[in-house]
C-alpha cells in the first residue's frame, strides 16, 4: 500500500471516529422567545459539530417536534393543548435515550415535568436549565423543583442567584442579541405600539392605541408578533405602519407604548423611551393580581428594584388609564435620563452567556 493510500485511510478513519463521537442534545425550547435565544446558540461556530434534536421552532432545523403546534395566547386557551403536551413529553423522553445532554430552556410549566420525567428513566443524563423559572415573580415552589432535576443552571438576571444557590450567570441574552443600541438622544421617529402576544391583551389593549394613535402626530407603528397570523384580533390597523420585527420598529420609534413582556426590556436596553400599558380581561387580571406578587411589572424597573437601586426606569398603567395622560407622557420626556438609566442597565446584564453555554454543552 502507497504511502498516499495509507493517509488518506487513515483520514477517513479519524473523520469516522469524529462522526461517531459527535455530541448529541435533546433541546426543547417551546416559546418563541426561547427560540430567539436558542438561534443565537445554534448559529454560532462552535456549535458545529454538536447534533441537536427535540423540540424547536422549523426555521433553526429539522425538530421531532414544532415549536409553532404549541401556539397559546391566553390563560383559557391552554386546555385544548394539554394532550398535545403530553404526547410531546413523552416523545422528549424517549429521544433523551439516545441523547448525551438535555437543554431546556424557559417554559418551566413544560419543562419541569419533562426534567422531573428524564430523571427518573435516565438519572445519569445530564439536563442543562437556561433562562430559569421567574420564581421571584410566582411559584418558589419550583425552585425545589429546579434543585432536584437540573445538573447546571443558568440564570439570565444577577439578582436570581439569591433564589438559585446554584445557578450561574453570564449575562443576559438579550444584550447581545441586539444591534441597535444608542449612543445619544433620538428625538424623531415614529411613535410604535406594541400591544402584546396573548388575545385577550391585544383585543383589550387595541382601542387605547387607536384612540392614542389618533390623538398622536407623525407616523405610527405597530408591531405585531411574526408567529401571529390572524390578524382579526386586532380590529382596525389601517392608521398604523405594521412591523414584525420589535427591535427594527423600536430603531425607528423616538417612543412607545409597550405590553408588559421581554419587549420592555428591548426598550430599556436600546434607549427608546416608553411606557408600559397594560390591560387584559378583568378575570385574568385579578387571577395575576392573585399569584404575581411584585412592585413592578417591567422587567427594567424589576431588575433596579432587585438590585437596590431606588430607581423607576419606566412608568407602569395596568388595566385603568387615563388617555391625556398616556399622551403627555410621549410629548414631555426625559430623554437624558431614559438614556443614563439605559447604559447603567447594559452594564447590569452585559455578557456573552452564549458562549458559555456551549461551553458547557460541550464539556463532557
Amino acid at each position: 500500500m502507497s504511502l498516499l493510500v495509507q493517509q488518506a485511510v487513515v483520514r477517513t478513519l479519524l473523520v469516522v471516529v469524529v462522526v461517531a463521537k459527535r455530541l448529541k442534545l435533546l433541546i426543547s425550547a417551546l416559546e418563541p422567545s426561547a427560540n430567539l435565544h436558542l438561534k443565537e446558540i445554534l448559529r454560532s461556530e462552535d456549535f458545529r459539530d454538536i447534533e441537536v434534536s427535540g423540540l424547536f421552532d422549523p426555521s433553526l432545523g429539522s425538530p421531532n417536534i414544532s415549536s409553532t403546534d404549541f401556539g397559546v395566547m391566553g390563560i383559557f386557551s391552554v386546555i385544548p393543548k394539554l394532550l398535545k403536551a403530553k404526547e410531546s413529553l413523552n416523545k422528549m423522553v424517549e429521544l433523551a435515550k439516545d441523547s448525551d445532554k438535555i437543554l431546556l430552556i424557559d417554559a418551566p410549566a413544560f419543562n419541569l415535568p419533562l426534567a422531573k420525567n428524564i430523571k427518573a428513566k435516565y438519572p445519569d443524563k445530564e439536563i442543562i436549565y437556561y433562562i430559569l423559572p421567574k420564581v421571584w415573580a410566582w411559584k418558589p415552589k419550583r425552585i425545589e423543583a429546579v434543585n432536584r432535576y437540573i445538573d447546571k443552571q443558568i440564570a439570565i438576571f444577577p439578582f436570581e442567584k439569591d433564589y438559585y444557590g446554584n445557578s450561574l450567570y453570564f449575562g443576559n441574552p438579550l444584550l447581545s442579541e441586539l444591534k441597535n443600541l444608542r449612543n445619544e438622544i433620538q428625538k424623531d421617529g415614529a411613535v410604535a405600539f406594541l400591544a402584546g402576544s396573548r388575545k385577550s391583551e391585544i383585543k383589550n389593549l387595541m382601542p387605547t392605541f387607536r384612540e392614542l394613535a389618533g390623538r398622536l402626530d407623525g407616523e405610527k407603528i405597530l408591531v405585531i408578533p411574526p408567529h401571529l397570523r390572524d390578524l382579526s384580533i386586532y380590529g382596525d390597523i389601517s392608521g398604523f405602519t405594521i412591523y414584525r420585527d420589535t427591535e427594527t420598529a423600536l430603531a425607528d420609534s423616538r417612543f412607545a407604548y409597550i405590553c408588559s413582556g421581554t419587549a420592555t426590556l428591548e426598550a430599556s436596553l436600546i434607549g427608546v423611551p416608553f411606557v408600559l400599558v397594560y390591560k387584559t380581561s378583568p378575570l385574568e387580571f385579578a387571577i395575576g393580581k392573585r399569584f404575581v406578587k411584585l412592585k413592578y411589572v417591567g422587567l427594567a424597573n424589576i431588575i433596579f428594584e432587585k438590585m437596590g437601586l431606588n430607581i423607576e426606569f419606566h412608568r407602569e398603567f395596568l388595566q385603568n388609564f387615563n388617555i391625556d395622560e398616556l399622551l403627555e407622557l410621549s410629548e414631555n420626556i426625559d430623554y437624558e435620563r431614559f438614556l443614563e438609566n439605559s447604559k447603567r442597565l447594559q452594564e447590569i446584564l452585559k455578557g456573552s452567556p452564549e458562549k458559555e453555554i456551549i461551553e458547557i454543552i460541550k464539556t463532557r
